[in-house]
């Protein structure tokens, strides 16, 4: 009996190591501008099948595959960072009104929302719970964290996590630097560019220039603008290419509707034509399914 507790013990042990060594490959992946497969973005979790930004959601997006997690958070009244997108509790939540008016105590009593808007039996995670949560087995895209990343970054450095954060922006180069160019050796940080507002080009070049991103998240209304094209030879080979799939006005159309119709004109679009390599669904199941069948997903 005490050898199979130690054999038991044993496949735990290898089997979480294995788990947190899942965000440092991810990484690597980010950092050498692997082309070879295509990482998957979940927007908000895996929200069609949990709450989004709870930690079930973080966890089905785990077991599925995905590379990133999209997370969201806001600040109670009393300081704490949790995960929340909108302001306000009405449209997630048992509860109503701002955020910043509860404190911490006082929203853990309330209960989250499917995406029915059905209450669930899950509760708020506090950011420091969902870092340790997923703590080596995935990197993280925190949204909405720039108005105190200070903050944030504390928490990093308090569960470990700092290796595995993403942000992303539209801040200019000078603002990136003043803002997070103390954290920039262990934070990701991904210009976020509109190809359709004046300057676009010359914006990512400039970036290309004075901090060298890992990667450029692109937005595009329709396929009318040559700058995407332009864009993907450009950036080939030196920084990977980010597209949204979440609408249709975020990708030139070829969005998760589409690619649910037709997966090659939407999904295969983006990456046989414009060059990309990280995509944000929120179809993550189904995007994955795809790549695997094309030998572009682990």
């Amino acid at each position: 009996m005490k050898r199979l507790n130690i054999f038991i013990l044993c496949i735990f042990l290898f089997q979480t190591i294995i788990a947190q060594d899942k965000a440092t490959e991810i990484r690597n992946k980010l950092l050498t501008r692997d082309q070879s497969t295509v990482l998957v973005v979940a927007h908000r979790g895996d929200w069609r099948n949990a709450p989004e930004n709870s930690l079930p959601a973080i966890d089905n997006a785990i077991k599925m595959g995905v590379d990133l997690v999209e997370l969201d958070v806001q600040r109670t009244k009393d300081g704490i960072i949790i995960l929340m997108h909108d302001p306000t509790l009405d449209r997630t939540t048992t509860g109503k009104g701002k955020v910043s008016d509860w404190t911490l105590d006082s929203i853990q009593t309330l209960k989250l929302k499917n995406g029915c808007a059905i209450r669930t039996k899950e509760v708020i995670p506090t950011l420091e719970e969902a870092l340790l949560h997923a703590k080596g087995k995935i990197m993280i895209n925190l949204d909405k964290a720039d108005r105190y990343f200070d903050e944030v970054y504390l928490l990093m450095q308090k569960t470990g996590t700092t290796k595995q954060i993403v942000m992303k922006g539209s801040k200019s180069p000078e603002e990136v630097k003043a803002q997070f160019g103390k954290y920039l050796e262990d934070v990701i940080y991904m210009p976020v560019v509109d190809l359709d507002k004046e300057g676009a080009e010359k914006q990512i070049v400039t970036f290309m220039e004075e901090l060298n991103p890992v990667a450029f998240e692109l937005l595009y209304k329709n396929d009318s603008t040559a700058l995407p094209l332009k864009m993907k030879n450009l950036l080939e080979g030196k920084h990977l290419i980010w597209y949204n799939t979440l609408w249709d006005t975020l990708c030139g159309g070829h969005d998760d509707d589409l690619s649910l119709e037709d997966p090659d004109k939407g999904y295969g679009y983006l990456i046989d034509t414009l060059g990309a390599r990280i995509i944000q669904t929120d179809r993550p199941a189904y995007l994955i399914d795809y790549l695997r069948k094309r030998g572009q997903h682990d």
